[in-house]
Parts: C-alpha cells; sequence; structure tokens
C-alpha cells in the first residue's frame, strides 16, 4: 500500500516539475518572439496613435543607432510627432551635425518640436534648431554658437622630468598640434582655418533656420550664453514653456492631439524591456567598460563649458 502511495506522489510531482518546465518555455518563446517584433519595427514594440519622445542627455557624439531610430520615424505611421526634449552642453561638433541632419529629414515628413531643460548650448543647440518649434524654460540656459579645438601642450613638464619625444613627420603641418610641443604660428594659423571653417558652418544653420540676417547671426553667434528669456527676446527660440506648451503647440498648429500618448524612442541600449534587462546582465558580468561612451572628446567640438 505504501509503495502505491509513494508511486502516486511520484507521479504528482513529476506532473509539477513538467509543467513547471512548460511555463518556462513558454516564456522564453514568448521572449523571443517579442524581440524579434521589436528588432523588425526599429527597436521598438508596435504601440499605437502616439507622439514620439527623444531624449538628448549628456554630451553629445556621433550615434548611428540614434539617428537611424530617427530616420525610422519617417516610415512608423503610428508616430504622429516627435518631441526632442534636450538636456545638453553640446559634444563633438560632427555628433551634434548627425543628430540635426536626422531631424531635418523626419521634419520634412513629420512635425518635430524641441524642448529644453536646464541647459541645451552649443551642440545642443544645433539639435534644438533641427526642430520646427523650440522652446525652453525662462531660467534655461542655451546659445554658445560657436565651435573650439582643445589640445594640452605639456612640454615644459617633460624637460623638467627629463623627458625628450622625437617626432618624424611627413610634412610641416603633419602631428600639429602636439602635446610634446608648443603651437608655431604656422599650425596655429591652421587651426584658426578649421575652426572658422566649422563655425561658418555653424553660424549659417542659425541664419537659416532663425530667419536672422548674417551680421545679426554673428553678434549673437559669438560664444556668450543666454537665458530662455534672453534668447526669446534675441530670436533664438520661439515659446517659454515646458512639454505642456510644446503638446498645445502640436495641437493647435499640427492638428495632433494633446490626448495622444507620449512614448520614448527607444534604441540601442534603450531599446525594449528584454533588451535592456540582457545589457544590464552583460554588464555585470563583463564589466561597465562594454557599455561606456567616450571619455574624452576628440576633435572640434561644439560644448559649453562653465
Amino acid at each position: 500500500m505504501s509503495l502505491e502511495v509513494d508511486a502516486i506522489l511520484d507521479r504528482r510531482r513529476l506532473r509539477r516539475n513538467v509543467s513547471l518546465w512548460r511555463i518556462v518555455a513558454i516564456i522564453a518563446v514568448v521572449s523571443v518572439l517579442a524581440l524579434f517584433a521589436a528588432s523588425q519595427t526599429g527597436g521598438q514594440l508596435a504601440i499605437g496613435d502616439h507622439v514620439a519622445e527623444l531624449e538628448v542627455t549628456g554630451i553629445i557624439v556621433d550615434d548611428e543607432e540614434r539617428d537611424q531610430a530617427i530616420r525610422d520615424l519617417v516610415k512608423n505611421d503610428n508616430a504622429k510627432a516627435l518631441m526632442v526634449t534636450i538636456e545638453s552642453p553640446g559634444g563633438t561638433t560632427s555628433g551634434s551635425e548627425g543628430l540635426y541632419l536626422a531631424l531635418r529629414e523626419l521634419a520634412q515628413h513629420k512635425p518635430v518640436v524641441a524642448v529644453m531643460g536646464a541647459v541645451a548650448a552649443s551642440g545642443g543647440y544645433i539639435t534644438a534648431i533641427g526642430a520646427d518649434h523650440i522652446i525652453a524654460r525662462g531660467n534655461t540656459i542655451t546659445g554658445s554658437i560657436g565651435v573650439l579645438f582643445q589640445n594640452t601642450e605639456f612640454s615644459k613638464l617633460l624637460k623638467t622630468i627629463g623627458v625628450d619625444v622625437e617626432l618624424v613627420t611627413s610634412g610641416p603641418l603633419k602631428g600639429k598640434p602636439s602635446p610634446f610641443a608648443p603651437l608655431d604660428e604656422q599650425g596655429r594659423a591652421a587651426l584658426n582655418a578649421l575652426i572658422k571653417d566649422s563655425y561658418g558652418w555653424f553660424l549659417d544653420l542659425v541664419i537659416e533656420r532663425r530667419k536672422l540676417s548674417p551680421e545679426r547671426a554673428r553678434i549673437l553667434g559669438d560664444g556668450r550664453v543666454y537665458s530662455g528669456r534672453m534668447a526669446l527676446e534675441a530670436k533664438l527660440i520661439d515659446q517659454i514653456g515646458g512639454k505642456a506648451e510644446a503638446r498645445e503647440w502640436l495641437e493647435k498648429q499640427k492638428s495632433i492631439s494633446a490626448d495622444l500618448p507620449l512614448e520614448t524612442l527607444e534604441y540601442g541600449d534603450r531599446g525594449p524591456f528584454m533588451e535592456r534587462v540582457t545589457g544590464s546582465m552583460i554588464s555585470s558580468l563583463m564589466g561597465k567598460s562594454l557599455n561606456l561612451k567616450r571619455l574624452t572628446l576628440d576633435g572640434l567640438v561644439s560644448v559649453w563649458q562653465p
């Protein structure tokens, strides 16, 4: 009798274990299908009509996944508009250029509105003028129109500690600027030409997008920063406010209901939930260095440095 009871209990335990593994298998299959569906929709799960939101935070660098996610909105019929929220002092000039071009490409098909946070300066301002309408808080820090190039030179320190650096180059301007020698006049002139060219590009964007005269743009574009109120008076932005005012503008000017949900534009490590979980697990096992972007800004930068 006891053997029969044990057999029955064993069968019940086996059935429970089998049921448990079936549930685990079903969850795994559903997760894989969800990730596949997300990959087929530009990194986002299918949702209904909405306003997409792109969060531009921190230092701006080249990011192909970000720029492609913006372009993919062109063929996403559910995304009726894009709101770009900016909290950035800028970054590399080329990275800001890529972001600007992606926004302008989308703006040919759908409304784009920019909302500035505490700081949206230099490359952050390049991002903003990629939108059709710019909104900032009264105390937002913006402007800082310009380009800079930085180089640390420590030849005196090397001389003090008795270190010599020999440099053989193919031409007089190769390897300049160098951290191992002061910048001569020839090298300085070459860098000035580079800065002047990129600054002219930035200034032309401001002239075109803000409908300013070249003379007025040069006065405003001397590198200084502005509060939101000052920027509004200078016609560098369009309105004082925040997200609520952006939704009102979309509704009044573009007939896009303010009742539509606001959905974050996901890309890369900002992807769907399961992808973020997987990324977090990998980071925990392999170290944070896998997800780090550049620790330094190379080349020309459009950044505000208080």
